[in-house]
């Protein structure tokens, strides 16, 4: 496969970070790094120009990972309660989704992209949660989320109560046939 040499204009997750020097195939910097704008191609051409450029972008890049350290400093109390309609077991009716947070960090003033928040799945639960949000390429924010039934406390999630459910079923069985006077041999010898 043929390959090219490029510079990156911007972080791309799969490649590296920007100002770095990566080799990747032909077809890609050619039909999209380069016409998005994400990359130039290194050539031994534009060598300097792409010195000149990539200590520019190393620059940008400091100035905004500084930047990203000062919004999690003042980020760092913050904490978002969501309070949907939930089913008997504190199943929700929808769910909160990484939109959903987006809208309530935006509520209290901080405008975060949504696909910067890092949420595997839409929580489907009430309970408490904690959301990995992305400043920066190396800055990374955990905030608490809360999700309550309307009109209610946050229910335990299942996992939960399943625990403490088979933790006490096993009691409530050998006390109930000590409480009826029977012996847990004649269970046995009536099955």
């Amino acid at each position: 496969m043929a390959s090219t040499t490029i510079l990156l204009r911007e972080d791309i997750d799969t490649l590296g970070g920007r100002g770095e020097i990566v080799k990747v195939r032909a077809g890609y910097a050619r039909n999209y790094l380069l016409p998005q704008g994400l990359a130039t191609l290194a050539t031994k051409g534009n060598l300097k120009q792409i010195e000149q450029e990539r200590e520019a972008l190393l620059k940008k890049a400091a100035v905004e990972k500084a930047t990203a350290e000062a919004q999690k400093e003042q980020m760092g109390t913050i904490e978002l309660a969501f309070e949907r309609k939930a089913g008997e077991g504190g199943t929700l009716f929808g769910s909160v989704t990484s939109m959903d947070i987006a809208e309530a960090l935006q509520a209290k003033g901080y405008e975060i992209d949504r696909r910067k928040i890092s949420l595997k799945d839409a929580i489907k639960e009430t309970g408490e949660y904690t959301v990995k949000v992305k400043l920066h390429r190396d800055v990374m924010l955990e905030v608490p989320v809360t999700v309550t039934a309307e009109g209610g406390e946050a229910e335990e999630p299942k996992a939960d109560r399943k625990a403490k459910k088979a933790k006490a079923e096993p009691e409530a069985e050998v006390e109930a046939p000590a409480a009826a006077g029977e012996a847990p041999e004649t269970e046995a010898a009536a099955e």
